[in-house]
C-alpha cells in the first residue's frame, strides 16, 4: 500500500475479569479502563463495540468539522450520536450489524446554506468509518507467557515477541 505510515499504538492489561486498562501509545494520553457489561463483566467501562462506535463518530465529526473550517464556515458547536446493532452471523456469533451516525453541528443559518460542498466529501476523509466500510486485515498472534518453571519468560525465546503483529 502506498502511503503507509506508522498508525496508532495501544496496549492492554487485564486487571481482573474482563476489566482491561487501555494504553496509548502517546505521552499525556491517560489510560481508560474498558469491560464487558453484565453478566460477562462488571460494566465498568466501554466494551470493544462501544469503542468502536466513539471512533467513527468521532472521526466523522472531526471531518465535517476539518471540512467546514477549511471552507471557512463557523462551528459554534457539533454533536454525534451513535447506534449499533448486533446480529448473529451464519456460525451464530455475535457481530456489529450496523452503526448508524447522526452528526448535529451547530450553524448559523447562513453556513447552513454553504455547506453542502462539506456535506457530499467529509465521509471520504474519515479514516476510521471508510476503513470500517472495506474491511480491514486483521493479523494475530498469540504468544503465551508461562510463568516458573522451563518456560520461565525470563529464559531466552527462540522468537522475538510481537513478531507477528504489524507484520504477519
Amino acid at each position: 500500500m502506498s502511503g503507509e505510515h506508522d498508525g496508532a499504538r495501544v496496549s492492554l492489561a487485564r486487571e481482573e475479569g474482563f476489566r482491561f486498562r487501555v494504553r496509548f501509545g502517546a505521552e499525556g494520553i491517560p489510560a481508560i479502563i474498558t469491560d464487558e457489561p453484565p453478566p460477562v463483566g462488571a460494566g465498568a467501562g466501554p466494551n470493544p463495540s462501544a469503542l468502536l462506535a466513539a471512533a467513527v463518530g468521532n472521526c466523522l465529526a472531526s471531518s465535517l468539522l476539518f471540512c467546514m473550517q477549511k471552507a471557512r464556515l463557523e462551528v459554534q458547536g457539533i454533536e454525534a450520536e451513535v447506534r449499533t446493532t448486533t446480529v448473529r452471523n451464519d456460525a451464530g456469533r455475535m457481530r456489529i450489524g450496523e452503526v448508524r451516525v447522526c452528526l448535529a453541528p451547530t450553524v448559523t443559518p447562513e453556513v447552513r446554506e454553504k455547506m453542502a460542498r462539506c456535506l457530499e466529501v467529509f465521509e471520504s476523509f474519515c479514516v476510521v468509518t471508510e476503513s470500517v466500510r472495506r474491511g480491514i486485515e486483521v493479523k494475530v498472534a498469540v504468544e503465551p507467557r508461562v510463568r516458573g518453571g522451563a518456560g520461565d519468560p525470563s529464559q531466552p525465546s527462540d522468537h522475538t515477541p510481537g513478531a507477528l503483529i504489524g507484520g504477519g
